[in-house]
């Protein structure tokens, strides 16, 4: 039942919200546009606040959605962050587009919403304090990303868990290696108020 699960958390992931909420809303497909990345920040750049936040939920969704159905069907927390990966490489690398997908922080935080609520509450927490400082939000990405294990661990206790989540975060560092650059050089791109 788990490989299943998996299976059907990867397709799930797959289905990338940025592309199909823009083709709804006529706005130009967002591997053409901006950063060419389909997510909810390029979304930001060339649809406005209502597409991205609709980009957001529906990225947010795939990861929430598989690993909360994984928990109503008893899977342990080492279980349900297998789940959780398959979500996210869906994401990052879609079956349906190519395997040319998004950098997977909006499917990361559902699935840690799903896992344990307080890990993902403290995600989001960090990202918007670190965002209302440095107006950057690859760096408030990557800073709640770092921090991610720490904050598993200490609410999960679950060290085997914790590394497939650690191995979530490394894949979101390696899918942000173009911001990193631009960080380093002083060229990414700062939040618009």
């Amino acid at each position: 039942m788990l490989p299943l699960l998996i299976i059907f958390a990867y397709l799930i992931g797959s289905v990338s919200m940025a592309i199909i909420i823009c083709k709804i809303l006529d706005l130009p497909d967002p591997r053409t546009q901006g950063s060419n990345n389909p997510g909810a920040t390029n979304v930001l750049r060339i649809g406005g606040k209502k597409a991205a936040a609709a980009t957001l939920l529906g990225d947010g969704l795939k990861g929430f959605a598989p690993v909360a159905i994984g928990y109503y069907l008893g899977f342990d927390i080492q279980e349900l962050t297998l789940i959780a990966l398959g979500a996210f490489l869906g994401h990052v690398y879609p079956i349906f587009f190519g395997f040319k997908g998004g950098k997977g922080v909006a499917t990361f935080i559902g699935s840690l919403l799903a896992l344990n609520y307080l890990v993902g509450l403290a995600f989001v927490a960090t990202w918007l304090f670190v965002a209302k400082v440095l107006k950057i939000s690859s760096l408030s990405a990557l800073i709640a990303t770092l921090l991610t294990p720490l904050y598993f661990y200490l609410f999960t206790e679950n060290i085997e868990a914790t590394y497939i989540v650690g191995l979530m975060c490394l894949w979101i560092f390696y899918t942000h290696k173009s911001n990193i650059k631009r960080l380093l050089s002083g060229d990414e791109d700062s939040i618009k108020s």
